[in-house]
């Protein structure tokens, strides 16, 4: 959560790359460096799962069909997200400007939702800050 704007929430692992926009309802505000990074993380931990079960548990044989598919499902998702990524109110910035507090940490589904927090008590919340210091 931004450290100045406590009722956003941000997106990505192991860094967070995206959040809100600020400046106007359902946009987003993208971080290429984090972005980045957090791809690097992840395709560098599915290679090398690939790689021990190929070599130390089981051959990886590539079947043609599953192969398609799994590239049909992939092309659907890089649709999907040139789309949201085309949106003109969308700002795109090479490195986040601002701190983050994390508060909470968690996983959801796509088809859970995203809840924001409800009545989210900005007193508190400066209190137990100041009270950090």
């Amino acid at each position: 959560m931004p450290v100045d704007a406590p009722d956003s929430m941000m997106y990505g692992f192991p860094i967070p790359y995206s959040c809100n926009g600020w400046h106007t309802s359902m946009s987003y505000q993208f971080f290429l460096i984090e972005f980045l990074f957090d791809l690097l993380v992840h395709y560098t931990f599915w290679f090398v799962v690939a790689l021990l079960i190929n070599k130390y548990v089981i051959k990886i044989r590539q079947n043609k069909i599953v192969t398609i598919f799994l590239l049909g499902i992939v092309g659907l998702l890089i649709v999907q997200l040139i789309f949201i990524a085309s949106v003109s109110d969308n700002i795109y910035k090479f490195k986040r400007q601002f701190d983050v507090e994390i508060l909470k940490t968690g996983y959801r589904f796509v088809w859970d939702g995203y809840s924001r927090p409800e009545n989210f008590d900005f007193d508190e919340y400066e209190k137990n800050k100041k009270d950090k210091k």
